[in-house]
């Protein structure tokens, strides 16, 4: 099975920075797809953004294309998510989450929660205006 641990969450003011981070334990990233979801409170969890396992193919969702950078470090089971120019409605806890995918899936990005079977425990961003 797969741990993931996220971190960097925490209070910005609105057009401020924050760099989150997972790590993963118990298995190496290296052929699983990974992603970010973020849940506010009494929404439904939505896809933030997606990058495949090798790293070559990335997505965001609408809300965030310009502002948030998806990364990953395979050798370091880490993977990143730069967000910048946050805005109040970026407020959410925002969960990492793993799949495990195929060698030819170097490309495939998922964007659907149930497509990942790996979640962490989430980590609270709070974007104050």
């Amino acid at each position: 099975q797969v741990q993931l641990v996220e971190s960097g969450g925490g209070l910005v003011q609105a057009g401020g920075s924050l760099r989150l981070s997972c790590t993963g334990s118990g298995r190496t990233f290296s052929t699983y797809a990974m992603a970010w979801f973020r849940q506010a409170p009494g929404k439904e969890r939505e896809f933030v953004s997606g990058i495949s396992w090798s790293g070559g193919s990335t997505k965001y969702a609408d809300s965030v294309k310009g502002r948030f950078t998806i990364s990953r470090d395979n050798a370091k089971n880490t993977m990143y998510l730069q967000m910048n120019n946050l805005k109040s409605e970026d407020t959410a806890v925002y969960y990492c989450a793993a799949a495990q995918a195929l060698l030819g899936q170097a490309l495939l990005v998922k964007t659907r929660g149930y497509e990942y079977a790996y979640w962490g425990q989430g980590t609270q961003v709070t974007v104050s205006s």
